[in-house]
This record gives structure tokens, C-alpha cells and sequence, in this order.
């Protein structure tokens, strides 16, 4: 069912790099993405194999990002200029996703949270509508949440929230990364892509994560603030890309 949409994000290669950049959704016109267009021109001049956006930019930019995979960040909850402590919520819907012409949605759960309940629930409840009409769905696990989220990315607590991802149905989970990465990829029946997370200032740092989850097993990555934010971000796209994809001409 999800299959002709599947292969719009991932390569023969069964990799995908994926460029996240949606955080204007919370932050607004962060630093890399004050100007969209020109962001997203430098991101796919780099090569990734899909962007993940907001409804908003997936309007106003859709023949921009006709050439590539497009996945639609389907929840959120409120802005930097509020306490964003709420559970998420559920944005758009799989004929918002579809009427866009996207290939995939994406939600955000917080395993170990006071939102834990209320977000899983979220999660299933997009996976059991998109997978009604063929339409493919990333679990992004955070667990312990964005703030209280480091003390809580134990090997253990990431292996069991992918494992909670692909028993709720997600299509593949966007984790962060974590020492012993192969236990993660081995124990969990459905891609794994390591999470880019926060902007480090060093891209060799990134990209040595990234190198690393690859040699664990991991089928691609997504990564937005060390594209987008990267002094070239055209060139740390083309870094990103030869790693996850090394065979690729």
C-alpha cells in the first residue's frame, strides 16, 4: 500500500537523507531559514532525497519541491513565545497531507514524558488513518521530550522507543543517536534514521554521528538545524549525502 510513496523518500539503496525544515513552526525565521526559498534551493542543490516541511512552505514552495520526497510535519503545539510544554497536537490531516501531494507525515512522540499517553495516542491514530490510504508515516521518538530529552537517551530508552514506533505501525523512525546504535537498528522491525539534532559548530561532528549510525545499521538520516544553519549548507548537504548514500554516482 505505501510502497510507490515509500520510494519517493528512499533510494535503491534502501537510504534516505532527509533535510528537516519545519522549525519555523516553533522558532519563526530562525538563523538559515530567514529566507525559505533560498534555503530550500541551497538544501536540494545538495542532493537530499526528501525535505520534511510545514504545510505552509509545502504550498507556497511546491514546485520547488516537486523533484524530491516531501513529508508533511503533521503535529505541533504552540511557539517559542510560549512555554511549549503542551502534549502536541494533530495539525493537519491525511487529505491535507494528500492534497499536497506528500509522500509521507511525520509525528513527534515524547516516550517518558507526562505526554507520553497523549502523544503515542496521536501516533496511532495518524498511522491507522494515513496507512488507509497508502500514505506512509515517520515516528519521530524523543524520548524524555526536547528539554529533559539528554539525561534520557540511554541506550535502553532509545531501543525501547523505536521498538514502541514500529509496534504502533510508523513506516520508519527518526531517533537520536546513541552509543551501541546496532541494538537499536537490530531490535527494532522497521528502518531506523538517526536524528540530527541540535547545530553543533564542528560539521565534522555531525558528520561523524551520521557516519557512525550508518556503520550501525542505520538506513539514512534526518537532519535540519547542521544542513540549514552550516556555513555552506549546500556543501554539508553534499557531505551528508556521500555518507549515506557511499555507492551512489
Amino acid at each position: 500500500m505505501t510502497t510507490r510513496r515509500t520510494h519517493r523518500i528512499f533510494q535503491p539503496d534502501g537510504r534516505a537523507l532527509i533535510c528537516a525544515t519545519e522549525h519555523g513552526m516553533i522558532s519563526g525565521p530562525l538563523p538559515g531559514l530567514e529566507h525559505m526559498e533560498t534555503a530550500l534551493r541551497q538544501i536540494l542543490a545538495g542532493g537530499v532525497d526528501a525535505v520534511m516541511c510545514s504545510y505552509g512552505a509545502a504550498t507556497r514552495f511546491a514546485e520547488l519541491l516537486a523533484p524530491v520526497g516531501l513529508i508533511l510535519r503533521t503535529d505541533g503545539s504552540g511557539t517559542a513565545l510560549g512555554a511549549m510544554d503542551g502534549s502536541g497536537a494533530q495539525f493537519y490531516t491525511v487529505e491535507d497531507a494528500l492534497r499536497l501531494g506528500a509522500d509521507a507525515m511525520c509525528v513527534t512522540a515524547f516516550p517518558g514524558t507526562r505526554h507520553e499517553e497523549a502523544t503515542l495516542a496521536t501516533l496511532a491514530r495518524v498511522i491507522r488513518q494515513a496507512h488507509a490510504w497508502g500514505l506512509p508515516v515517520m515516528a519521530e521518538m524523543v524520548p524524555g521530550g526536547f528539554e529533559g530529552g539528554p539525561a534520557m537517551r540511554t541506550l535502553a530508552a532509545i531501543q525501547l522507543s523505536a521498538r514502541v514506533a514500529a509496534e504502533l505501525g510508523a513506516d520508519w523512525v527518526k531517533i537520536p543517536y546513541v552509543e551501541g546504535f546496532e541494538a537499536v537498528v537490530e531490535r527494532c522491525f522497521v528502518p531506523v534514521l538517526v536524528l540530527g539534532g541540535p547545530h553543533l559548530a564542528d560539521p565534522a561532528a555531525t558528520l561523524t554521528m551520521v557516519g557512525r549510525a550508518m556503520q550501525a545499521g542505520a538506513a539514512g538520516a534526518v537532519v535540519g538545524r547542521n544542513i540549514w544553519k552550516a556555513a555552506d549548507p549546500n556543501g554539508m548537504a553534499r557531505a551528508l549525502a556521500k555518507i549515506v548514500h557511499p555507492h551512489q554516482v
